[in-house]
């Protein structure tokens, strides 16, 4: 029977490109804030520019060197310290997302029957940002921020979930965990004895399936609002 359930957050919560799509934005906004940018054109015009020319980026696969090619589209020089100073505005932006109505029912129909649990990867001041912003940390008995623990318990790594189960006094056989990635999220549940649960959401970013059979979750929902009939069944 299951009594905890663990989150993961991006992409299976909200839609992770809503909080590209704001990253952008924030980007766009610091680099026409600087006089250079500001003397060639309005403002408002240039950010919506830029902002338009990052998401064209990333939209077709440019998820490593977004930054680089926009500003070179638009004939801006940079160095290394710009491109760091732009990772850091994205990553330390103050995100415009919202919980979906979907999510929000979900969550509050399972706090009142399971513990329940979140465990995330992620640059530290990103993803609580993102909790804030979500306002969801009052479903949570325990939130794990995998980053607190060091770069090297990000997933795939078990650490997280062990640490999990040590504050929550919680038993594999007990613990499902609900996520979108095949690639990292669900190797180390499996290997623990968690039921896991990929949550396909359309908008997804992470479309990759493993080669490998121990990466694949033991059971896949396209709705969150199908999770609770699901969770019922094991």
């Amino acid at each position: 029977m299951i009594t905890t359930v663990i989150f993961d957050l991006d992409d299976t919560l909200y839609d992770e490109i809503d909080y590209c799509k704001s990253g952008f934005r924030a980007v766009a906004e610091f680099l026409t804030s600087s006089l250079v940018l500001e003397r060639s054109e309005g403002i408002e015009h240039r950010a919506s520019s830029i902002e338009d020319a990052l998401w064209k980026q990333f939209t077709a696969g440019n998820h490593t060197k977004t930054f680089n090619a926009a500003l070179e589209e638009f004939g801006i020089a940079y160095d290394d310290k710009l491109i760091d100073k732009l990772i850091e505005t994205y990553r330390n932006h103050v995100p415009q997302i919202t919980l979906p109505d979907d999510s929000k029912k979900v969550l509050k129909q399972l706090s009142e029957k399971y513990t329940l649990a979140l465990l995330t990867d992620g640059f530290l001041p990103a993803q609580r940002f993102k909790v804030q912003a979500l306002d969801i940390e009052k479903y949570f008995k325990c939130i794990i921020y995998t980053e607190q623990l060091g770069r090297n318990c990000w997933k795939p790594s078990p650490a997280g979930f062990e640490k999990l189960m040590q504050d929550l006094n919680a038993k594999p056989a007990g613990c499902a965990y609900v996520a979108d990635n095949e690639e990292k999220d669900f190797i180390a549940p499996n290997k623990l004895g968690f039921s896991t649960i990929q949550l396909i959401r359309p908008a997804r970013i992470h479309t990759t399936i493993s080669a490998e059979s121990s990466a694949a979750a033991q059971y896949t929902i396209h709705k969150i609002i199908d999770l609770p009939a699901l969770l019922e069944k094991l």
